[in-house]
């Protein structure tokens, strides 16, 4: 037998006469799965929003009125819209609107300054802006300071009862009233098109602009749809800010799965705990401090649960003692990892049967892992940044989280530096730490620049900040590295107490010392209240400021 000669090229039957053509390809749009969603189910409850109840013929028809209405003012595909809402109606009905006539939806953080937000609108050289009343003063203060002169349109919220003066003279239902409920919109010529503009934090410079496409978004709440386990018209209770990475892509999911979108203008344990018993809630969204907001609410706040409750949590690793106490209070825990990058979560801890039969710590500490990839991503791995070599499945040696696929941003907007630096090697770099477990999960040790390096040696935060959320006394956590003239670096613990209860400083290092190995405990406790972002996450970079000046 003679060795194979190597393959030329050459055109197999299957390349001809079988082309693209628009009755065998269509573009990836999630825009579609309200126009299907309409046709199927046009009586089905899609909204809920105080006394409101919207249908999806409705929903649909709205969404309409406003892509005709943009259009009308010269919106159209390119052209960024921001807007600047809570999570309401009008706030779902953009994620519809703007994409129907190819123009990007950039949601703006609601707990920004105005110098920030003026910088974002200049950025994304908004063509128009959307403003909630309860964000009147500080959009004015930014709409002075910005360069760009969009349209600005005013949103009167029924259900907020604040103060707020409108920052122009058009509104958004009287906008409304000028679209065409029948707008013939067409789905993007490419997929690949930009569908919506997220900025990360800016927490060590200018926030970046990413950039999610058509595919990507469209891809992304299908698998949320299954890995949610969401099924036919779930009720979904927006405790998840819709302007942080699109909700998550889950005003898009929902509509896929014919679901009822609850909307909540501010996350509090009592109104959640009422609506989850009212409208018969089966899933809801949040970082870990919504999960203490709901396990710390005074008694007469918390209400039974009418059933199970899936509770997707992202964000930091949630604390163990925390994980068992919200399936103790009937909520299922489902954890998932991911970046405003790769449009929200996807990677999720997928639960294994065998697990059942361990005990509640040790179930709590398998979900504690970030997990393996959604379906709709392609690559995750854990590599070494330098050599891009995989590190052993040992669940020691640390690496570099690492993403590859369709659910991963186009690139950072006006920042080709910043592109190639995140996909250097063929991978996009996380900045997360982590080690890969014998069974293939994934579990984050740090960010990798919150790795405290004292004597040599690497210390976790993360690890020492689990240790001291096993005590009782324990609220939120949040440790840093303090500059140490010996040792280079040392931990230190700012600790949010529980309401009612007192612990010391020396009683925490005593229990940390049951903990952890004895160079891993903290040197330094401060007792205070942590600065958190908008979407919960702890804001080291002040605690790291406050450590170097302790």
């Amino acid at each position: 037998m003679t060795p194979q000669q190597p393959r030329t090229a050459q055109i197999s039957a299957y390349d001809k006469d079988l082309d693209r053509n628009p009755a065998n390809f269509q573009p990836l749009s999630p825009v579609q799965f309200l126009e299907r969603a309409a046709a199927v189910f046009p009586n089905h409850i899609a909204i809920i929003h105080g006394d409101l109840r919207r249908s999806y013929t409705e929903f649909y028809s709205r969404a309409r009125r406003l892509a005709s209405a943009l259009k009308s003012h010269g919106v159209g595909r390119g052209t960024t819209v921001s807007v600047m809402m809570a999570n309401t109606p009008a706030m779902l009905e953009c994620h519809y609107g703007v994409p129907m006539i190819g123009a990007v939806l950039n949601t703006l953080n609601t707990r920004l300054d105005a110098k920030v937000l003026a910088f974002t609108l200049d950025h994304a050289e908004a063509q128009v802006v959307i403003i909630d009343r309860e964000f009147s003063s500080v959009m004015r203060e930014a709409l002075s300071l910005a360069r760009v002169k969009p349209l600005v349109i005013n949103y009167n919220d029924p259900c907020y009862s604040g103060s707020g003066e409108p920052v122009g003279a058009l509104d958004y239902e009287a906008l409304l009233a000028t679209g065409d409920p029948e707008f013939k919109w067409n789905l993007p010529d490419d997929e690949w098109d930009a569908i919506s503009l997220n900025y990360t934090s800016g927490t060590t410079g200018d926030p970046k602009g990413v950039v999610y496409h058509h595919r990507g978004a469209y891809l992304l709440a299908l698998s949320n749809v299954l890995t949610g386990d969401m099924g036919r018209h779930p009720v979904y209770l927006w405790t998840l800010p819709m302007f942080h990475c699109n909700g998550w892509c889950f005003p898009w999911s929902v509509v896929a799965a014919n679901g009822t979108h609850v909307c909540l203008r501010a996350v509090r344990a009592k109104p959640i705990y009422e609506l989850i018993a009212q409208h018969k809630v089966t899933h809801l969204c949040g970082a870990p401090i919504v999960m203490s907001t709901l396990l710390n609410a005074p008694e007469p706040e918390k209400q039974q649960l009418p059933g199970s409750v899936v509770f997707f949590v992202a964000g930091a690793p949630p604390p163990a003692a925390v994980l068992a106490s919200m399936k103790t209070a009937g909520f299922n825990v489902t954890h998932l990892y991911g970046l405003t990058e790769t449009y929200g979560p996807s990677v999720v801890n997928d639960w294994n049967s065998d697990w059942d039969a361990l005990s509640n710590e040790a179930q709590a500490a398998k979900k504690a892992r970030q997990g393996v990839r959604y379906i709709a991503l392609e690559g995750l791995d854990v590599l070494d940044p330098i050599t891009m070599d995989p590190v052993p499945a040992d669940g020691e040696t640390m690496g570099e989280v690492m993403m590859r696929g369709n659910v991963v941003m186009r690139g950072y907007l006006k920042n080709p530096k910043a592109t190639r630096d995140a996909f250097r090697g063929g991978w996009f770099h996380s900045g997360d730490l982590g080690v890969k477990h014998p069974d293939g999960y994934v579990q984050l040790k740090d960010r990798s620049k919150d790795i405290i390096i004292s004597g040599g040696e690497n210390i976790s935060s993360i690890e020492v900040e689990d240790a001291l959320y096993k005590h009782f006394a324990v609220q939120a956590v949040a440790v840093v590295a303090r500059p140490d003239e010996k040792w280079g670096e040392t931990p230190c613990a700012f600790v949010e107490l529980k309401p009612g209860h007192s612990v010391s400083a020396a009683e925490l290092v005593a229990w940390c010392k049951s903990q952890l190995a004895g160079y891993k405990v903290p040197r330094t406790i401060i007792f205070a209240e942590l600065p958190k972002t908008s979407t919960g996450k702890m804001q080291k970079y002040l605690l790291r400021d406050r450590a170097k000046a302790l």
